[in-house]
């Protein structure tokens, strides 16, 4: 058996994900501008501008590298509340034979051995919880699916900005996200023998256009 590196998930997810905190005396203080702008954009659904949303995950490649792919195709929508933001969610998926390493038969066998995308070809993300941090800033749990298994995630998530969309004249609102899992947890067990990290850190860009 070739001695493949790798694994990964990812989520979006959770894939994504989002949050629009507000802030309270006891939360340290964001920047009072983008606080201004949060609280400016307009509530409703949103859905994933797919051209300028990522998932990234990397992990440790036997202490050589920290090897890091992508997903490429990501979907999904945030009910987005900036004066409530317990109340916002988000549902991310995320196709699983779309993993990119830049080495197409090498995404294709994480797809089938590690995702096993021919029976579990989506990976989800929902979230069930939302917590702010500061102003701007908070925490989302999520039931994250990834080959067949459902476990709780937590991301650490931060409001960049939001605006319309000079070329589609409709809102726009960014979000960065990070988060780790253990891969094993959700049965992902491929090369750990060989040294191959458990945990999986994932790094995500987001941008979600108002669809209401």
């Amino acid at each position: 058996m070739r001695r493949t590196f790798i694994l990964a998930f990812a989520a979006p997810v959770a894939l994504i994900a989002f949050a629009a905190m507000t802030a309270t005396a006891a939360t340290p203080a964001a920047d009072p501008a983008k606080a201004a702008n949060l609280a400016a954009q307009p509530a409703g659904l949103y859905e994933v501008e797919p051209t300028h949303t990522s998932v990234h995950w990397r992990l440790d490649h036997s202490g050589l590298s920290t090897y890091t792919a992508r997903f490429d195709k990501i979907s999904g929508t945030i009910n987005f509340n900036p004066q409530n933001p317990s109340a916002s969610s988000a549902d991310i998926s995320i196709d699983a034979t779309s993993v990119n390493t830049g080495l197409p038969k090498f995404d294709a066998e994480i797809a089938k051995q590690v995702f096993k995308a021919e029976a579990n070809p989506t990976i989800t993300f929902k979230s069930t919880k939302l917590t702010p941090v500061s102003a701007t800033t908070g925490t989302m749990t999520g039931d994250l699916t990834v080959a067949g298994v459902t476990k709780p995630v937590t991301l650490n998530v931060t409001y960049n900005t939001g605006r319309k969309s000079p070329f589609r004249g409709v809102q726009n609102v960014g979000f960065s996200a990070t988060g780790s899992i253990k891969r094993s947890e959700w049965g992902m067990n491929n090369w750990i023998n060989f040294g191959i990290g458990d945990q999986v850190d994932l790094i995500i860009e987001t941008e979600f256009l108002k669809k209401d």
